[in-house]
């Protein structure tokens, strides 16, 4: 079965920041998803085909999450957002990644999950200026993953 993810990441080498790719080392890739009405919305994508969270050592999960951890704090300092929801599901991509949502009480779907039921219609004003703030987003990003490759403090 072909992976999308796989194909994203054989397009673009490492180190490399371009199309939806805000950040990239040999480990991890860091995708700005084009979802209409959730600017911000981020993928944290490990490079390597591997299906499972607990198929990586654990010194590779770790650093997973911290990328995760950075890209949250990112939203929540940039964004503003009500809440962020952080979710790792690959039952139609089995290639571990994990999504990095920020939400606002006024989204469509909110207070249910993305997929879910639309509670309202889109406020096309709220989502100029949180698309207005994306290059700002994608900056803090890159600047706190550069930070990724320190040693874990204990």
């Amino acid at each position: 079965m072909a992976c999308d993810l796989c194909a994203l990441l054989a397009a673009s080498p490492a180190g490399e920041v371009a199309g939806n790719i805000v950040w990239r080392d040999d480990a991890l890739t860091v995708v700005a998803v084009d979802e209409p009405g959730y600017p911000g919305f981020t993928r944290v994508v490990w490079n390597a085909h591997v299906k499972e969270m607990t198929d990586l050592a654990p010194g590779e999960r770790e650093r997973v999450m911290r990328a995760v951890w950075a890209v949250e704090a990112a939203q929540r300092d940039v964004l503003a957002p009500h809440k962020v929801n952080v979710a790792s599901f690959g039952n139609m991509t089995p290639h571990v990644h994990w999504h990095v949502i920020p939400r606002y009480a006024d989204d469509v779907h909110f207070p249910n999950p993305t997929w879910g039921a639309r509670q309202r219609d889109p406020d096309a004003a709220a989502i100029a200026v949180r698309s207005s703030l994306l290059p700002e987003l994608h900056a803090t990003i890159r600047e706190r993953l550069n930070d990724l490759s320190e040693p874990l403090s204990s």
